[in-house]
C-alpha cells in the first residue's frame, strides 16, 4: 500500500468518525440558531414573550441566554447584556460569595434554574430540534458548571433529572404560560437540593419540625402573557400544597424563619407559588417545599428583579440590620435561572459579610 494511500485511507477514516459526532452537534447548533432567531424576531416586534407550539411561550431574552454560547471569562461581554467588562462576567464574583462564605465556615450550594427551552426545546416548534434531542443542548453551562466545580463551588445542576422527568404524572417541569418552572418542577428541585443537605453531617443535629402535604389544581394567568392581555384562557397547574399541622387547630403556612440555619438566595424561582400576589398562590413554592423534605424552615432572601448582584445587595442588607444575623448559618442555597448568567442586571462582588 503506498503513503498516498494510506494517508487518504487515515483522512477518509477521520472525517467518517467526525460524521459520527455531527448530529449531536448540529442538534446544539440548529437549537441555538432557532433560539436566536426568535429572540431576534421578538425584539423586532416589541415583545419579551415567544410563542412556541401547543400553548407554550418562553421570554425571549432566555432564548438570547441560550443562543450565546460560552458567557465568562473573554467572552463575557460579548455574549452579556452588560458591555461593561468589570461586571459582565459571572464567574469573579460567584468565587467572591464562595470564598466570603467560606471564610464564616458557611457553605454555599449554587443551584442553577435549568432554562425551560433547554427542557421543553420540542415546545419551541417543529423546526427547531428533534422531539427527544439526543443529548443536552446547553454543553456551556456543563463546561462552566465544571469549571466552577474545580474552583470549589458546590453546584448542583438540575438539567438532567429534569430532562429525565419531563413527562411527570403531575404535568410539565415549567409553567406554558409563565417565566418560571411549574409546581412539579419545584417539588423536584427541592427534593434535589434536600438530599444535598440532609448529606451535611450538621443536618442531623438540626430540630426538625413535621410538615404535611397535599397536591391541588389552580388556574393561573402567567407573566408571559403580559403583552396578550385576555388572549389566552388561564392555565391550569398542579401544586402541592404544604402546612404544618397544629393539633386541635388548623394548620399553618410555613414562615420563613430569619433564624434558621439554611438561607434561600435568589431570584423570583424561590417566591413563585409562595409569595402570592404576583406569584400566583401561597403554601406551595420552593421554600415550602424545602419545609417538608428537610423538616425545617428556611431563610427566604429572593427578589422579584435579577438572582445575580441585587440578590445579594438584599443579603447584605439583612445582615447589616441584624448584627447577629449570621450566627448559626450553615449553608446558602443560591437559586436563580440560569439565564441570570448573560441577562441579570450585573455580576458585582458584593461584601455580605462585612
Amino acid at each position: 500500500m503506498t503513503r498516498m494511500r494510506v494517508v487518504l485511507l487515515l483522512a477518509v477514516a477521520l472525517v467518517a468518525a467526525g460524521c459520527r459526532d455531527d448530529p449531536a452537534e448540529a442538534e446544539v447548533e440548529r437549537f441555538r440558531a432557532a433560539a436566536e432567531r426568535l429572540a431576534a424576531a421578538a425584539d423586532a416586534a416589541g415583545t419579551t414573550t415567544v410563542s412556541g407550539s401547543d400553548g407554550w411561550f418562553f421570554l425571549a431574552s432566555e432564548l438570547r441566554h441560550v443562543a450565546a454560547g460560552r458567557f465568562w471569562g473573554a467572552d463575557a461581554v460579548r455574549a452579556s447584556q452588560v458591555r461593561d467588562p468589570e461586571r459582565a462576567d459571572p464567574l469573579p464574583a460567584i468565587l467572591d460569595f464562595q470564598q466570603q462564605l467560606d471564610a464564616a465556615g458557611i457553605e454555599l450550594l449554587l443551584v442553577p434554574v435549568p432554562p425551560k427551552a433547554v427542557i421543553h426545546a420540542d415546545a419551541l416548534g417543529a423546526a427547531t430540534v428533534p422531539p427527544a434531542p439526543s443529548r443536552r443542548l446547553d454543553p456551556d453551562h456543563q463546561a462552566f458548571y465544571a469549571l466552577l466545580r474545580e474552583r470549589g463551588v458546590d453546584v448542583l445542576d438540575l438539567t438532567d433529572s429534569f430532562l429525565g422527568s419531563r413527562n411527570h404524572a403531575e404535568g410539565p417541569l415549567y409553567c406554558r404560560q409563565d417565566s418560571h418552572w411549574s409546581g412539579v418542577g419545584c417539588t423536584l428541585a427541592a427534593a434535589a437540593v434536600a438530599a444535598r443537605v440532609r448529606d451535611r453531617p450538621w443536618y442531623a443535629e438540626l430540630p426538625r419540625a413535621r410538615f404535611s402535604a397535599s397536591w391541588f389544581s389552580a388556574e393561573i394567568s402567567g407573566d408571559l402573557l403580559i403583552d396578550r392581555p385576555g388572549a389566552v384562557q388561564p392555565e391550569r397547574v398542579r401544586l402541592r400544597r404544604v402546612v404544618q399541622p397544629v393539633e386541635g387547630g388548623r394548620p399553618l403556612a410555613v414562615s420563613p424563619d430569619r433564624g434558621s440555619p439554611i438561607v434561600l438566595l435568589g431570584d423570583s424561582h424561590n417566591l413563585v407559588f409562595h409569595a402570592g400576589g404576583d406569584m400566583h398562590t401561597t403554601r406551595a413554592g420552593l421554600p415550602d417545599q424545602l419545609a417538608l423534605e428537610l423538616g425545617v424552615a428556611v431563610d427566604v432572601v429572593a427578589v422579584r428583579g435579577s438572582g445575580a448582584t441585587s440578590a445579594r445587595l438584599t443579603l447584605r442588607r439583612r445582615a447589616r440590620a441584624d448584627p447577629g444575623y449570621w450566627t448559626g448559618k450553615r449553608i446558602v442555597i443560591w437559586c436563580f435561572a440560569a439565564r441570570e448568567f448573560t441577562e441579570g442586571d450585573a455580576w458585582d462582588p458584593v461584601p455580605v459579610l462585612d
